[in-house]
């Protein structure tokens, strides 16, 4: 407790009795009596040969449960096992090699390292950390070309991530970094550490081939990775019939279907080789695992299929559809839980463009806009 707030009373022996009050802080002021702790008590790290002179080893972690002006900044000092110089301790506890290491020369280094608290008179404690030397990487690297898709409403996608890059190496302690060439830096980035594409805001409709590339520190490995920006027209809202899939989830869908089962509606419903097929979003419905697919069939002349002859199109060929994925249902108007009786049912669409669905697997990924659906009755 670092300190007390005390309300003091004065009363006299007077008739009647008169009395005040005062406040009375009272400080604790801290005594440097914690020494520096480190987590965990010991350490164990490794270092793969031939590494450049400042590789970063280890980062040590140290806490102090007294005061700030007590604990911290702490001094770190190496006390022995250094004797030939091979290491350097920076003011903030990372541990680097000053030397190149060779697995041949020796495999394991033990160091004795000190941290001093900032208190007066000054706190120490120890901690011992084992450093191995391993051989360098043997392995390259191996990463899966990756396809991504984008679905945007007209000229309003606002960036955000749309996929990640799987990447693995059979050298156990190889640390992974991937990289993009810079001048498609404009358009997208990717996460140095962990692989993740991420796309600008704005992006035009097209095709876009990313030059990424994966290394280990010795090894670089090219990655394909292409991605297809498709951007939707608000006349399509008007025209499109939803699918509704059982027991699928939408990584599943993405992953596992959904080129098989495109292949397959387009054969089922389109006249023409020409004309256009477009899934505008894919959604979990809610409370269920069921999954709405929204798509629209464009004519090669410019106008849209009607959502009547498409349902027609689509109930005639289920069975077929049905081999590739099970259908719950085809839907044009969703009115379930509505009771119009002789009155129309009214659906509308409407998009959110600005919230977006990553379905990301490790070869394709699929990015769509979220949808709402409303229906009413009409006179």
């Amino acid at each position: 407790i670092s300190g007390y707030s005390l309300v003091v009373q004065a009363r006299d022996s007077g008739t009647p009795p008169l009395s005040s009050s005062v406040t009375v802080n009272v400080d604790i002021s801290d005594v440097n009596d914690n020494s520096p702790v480190f987590t965990p008590a010991n350490y164990t790290a490794v270092i793969q040969e031939n590494k450049p002179v400042g590789t970063s080893i280890l980062q040590l972690v140290v806490t102090d449960k007294d005061s700030f002006h007590n604990g911290p900044p702490f001094t770190f000092t190496i006390l022995t096992g250094n004797e030939e110089e091979e290491f350097t301790l920076d003011p903030h506890g990372v541990l680097r090699s000053a030397v190149i290491f060779k697995h041949m020369v020796s495999t394991e280094y033990v160091l004795c390292v000190q941290a001093k608290d900032s208190g007066k008179p000054q706190q120490v404690s120890h901690t011992y950390v084992q450093v191995r030397v391993i051989e360098e990487s043997i392995h390259k690297p191996t990463a899966i070309p990756l396809e991504i898709f984008i679905v945007t409403m007209e000229d309003d996608f606002p960036g955000g991530v749309i996929g990640k890059i799987h990447a693995t190496d059979q050298d156990v302690y190889d640390v992974l970094t991937y990289t993009l060439k810079s001048e498609q830096k404009s358009l997208f980035k990717v996460n140095s550490h962990d692989g993740k594409i991420i796309a600008l805001g704005g992006l035009d409709n097209g095709k876009y081939v990313l030059n990424v590339s994966v290394s280990d520190g010795r090894f670089q490995v090219p990655i394909d990775v292409v991605v297809h920006v498709e951007q939707l027209l608000q006349e399509m809202l008007q025209n499109t019939v939803t699918i509704r899939f059982e027991n699928v989830s939408p990584e599943d869908f993405v992953g596992l279907h959904m080129h098989g089962f495109r292949r397959t509606l387009r054969n089922a419903v389109l006249s023409q080789k020409q004309d256009s097929l477009h899934i505008i979003s894919i959604q979990p419905v809610a409370g269920s695992s069921q999954l709405d697919m929204l798509f629209v069939v464009q004519m090669h002349s410019g106008g849209f299929y009607k959502p009547a002859y498409l349902i027609q199109k689509l109930t005639n060929a289920r069975r077929h559809l049905e081999n590739v994925i099970r259908i719950s249902a085809i839907l044009e108007k969703n009115c379930s839980g509505l009771d119009c009786q002789e009155q129309h049912c009214e659906q509308s669409l409407s998009i959110d463009s600005h919230s977006l669905m990553t379905y990301s697997t490790a070869r394709i990924s699929f990015v769509c806009p979220r949808f709402y659906r409303n229906v009413r009755c009409m006179c």
